[in-house]
């Protein structure tokens, strides 16, 4: 870690009016979420949960390249931890955003690359506008894991199924002009536009009535206590399923593969 990266916040929150832009801040490492960033995005979304005048979130990353890279591998590798040890916060999710259900309206504005985490943060938003660069896909197929972190169930649930299958089973990724086509964005922009789209998006949300507006959200995904209770059932799959490959012959040699930059030899065991 360098140390610019070092002395930088993780995670940057500011207002525009009524609207939380929370940024992931670690371009250095793509935007790769560890501890830090779980924390920061974690406690934004607490704070406009309990500030009457935040009316929408966007969610974006620093710079141009990478919206998010999913987790950070390389800080796994040096011992890091990865979660928090307080059951409430890893009950927030991966990013400490994709099961925290708040009722104020979330935007991804996806700046860059957002495969795999970056991708499970898009599809846990509930808008979304990405730069013409961006790509989407979860890849973890391709390293013997599955898209533990919400990726697997909420695409079979936003897109045509058997689009989701071929995405979720391939992991090749699709551009952002697909991800229209196909709903799990709102908009394409070119990047320069991004984040006044983003913001423009919120402020369409941010003039109506803000209660209206979370009870909405609260009926139409069916939070009740801060809980999605239908999401209840892949959760426990999804760390059921993730468990028993982490034990597997195949997800240590796709992490082996993706070390030395090599083709992995599947075993299936």
């Amino acid at each position: 870690m360098g140390t610019n990266e070092a002395a930088a916040p993780a995670v940057l929150v500011e207002r525009r009016g009524h609207v939380m832009i929370v940024t992931i801040n670690r371009p250095q490492a793509r935007n790769a979420i560890n501890l830090a960033v779980h924390m920061g995005i974690g406690e934004a979304l607490e704070e406009a949960q309990a500030d009457a005048s935040v009316r929408a979130i966007v969610l974006t990353g620093s710079g141009d390249q990478a919206f998010c890279a999913g987790a950070d591998l390389k800080a796994l590798a040096r011992g890091e931890p990865m979660r928090p040890e307080n059951p409430d916060h890893i009950a927030w999710g991966f990013a400490g955003y994709v099961s925290h259900a708040v009722s104020k309206p979330t935007i991804a504005a996806v700046n860059g690359v957002a495969l795999g985490g970056g991708t499970e943060l898009t599809l846990a938003s509930d808008l979304a506008v990405a730069s013409e660069t961006a790509t989407f896909g979860l890849p973890e197929v391709k390293r013997g894991l599955c898209a533990g972190a919400g990726g697997a169930f909420r695409l079979a649930q936003q897109v045509s199924p058997k689009v989701a299958m071929e995405i979720l089973l391939t992991g090749d990724p699709i551009t952002a002009h697909r991800a229209l086509e196909l709903g799990l964005v709102n908009a394409v922009v070119p990047g320069h536009e991004l984040l006044y789209k983003a913001l423009e998006l919120a402020n369409r949300i941010a003039i109506n009535a803000p209660l209206s507006v979370q009870a909405s959200k609260r009926i139409a995904l069916g939070i009740a206590d801060g809980r999605i209770a239908s999401d209840e059932p892949f959760w426990a799959l999804s760390a059921k399923e993730t468990a028993g490959l982490m034990q597997s012959d195949d997800t240590k040699e796709g992490s082996r593969a993706f070390v030395e930059k090599r083709a992995p030899h599947w075993t299936g065991r």
